[in-house]
């Protein structure tokens, strides 16, 4: 059976702290010995989960935004938990990304993002908070 390589950040949500955690996925990413590709990805999903638990989640309230990232033989899973207000993502419409601009829907990108560039993506809540978990596979 494998030992995965933890990696934990906690930090308040916080915009100003986004940079704090792409700069700790990007690191980890490349310890976790993801191509370029690969840690953009993790880095752009990280972003947007965490800018979504920051404005929605929390919206205004203070909390903390927790970070695990799991270095796997085979694979990086990161996994983000808050205490803030419960997330369904089916309650996200799909975004409108053929008809005009004008008359796209602003909301449901980032989790579009999300899911088209990591090769999981889940998510669960219950009394404890949010529980998102994001993996992605290294490439041969």
């Amino acid at each position: 059976m494998e030992n995965p390589q933890d990696y934990e950040l906690i930090v308040p949500a916080q915009y100003e702290n986004l940079s704090l955690i792409g700069d700790f996925v990007v690191a980890v990413a490349r310890r976790a010995g993801l191509d370029d590709k690969g840690v953009f990805d993790v880095q752009l999903a990280a972003d947007e989960a965490c800018t979504n638990v920051i404005q929605h989640a929390y919206a205004g309230e203070e909390g903390a935004i927790h970070l695990v990232c799991s270095v796997h033989h085979d694979r990086l899973v990161i996994r983000i938990h808050d205490a803030g207000k419960p997330f369904n993502p089916l309650d996200v419409p799909p975004p409108n990304l053929s008809g005009p601009l004008e008359q796209r829907n602003t909301g449901g990108l980032g989790l579009h993002f999300m899911r088209s560039v990591m090769d999981e993506v889940r998510f669960e809540f219950d009394e404890h908070g949010n529980h998102l978990t994001m993996t992605k596979r290294k490439t041969a």
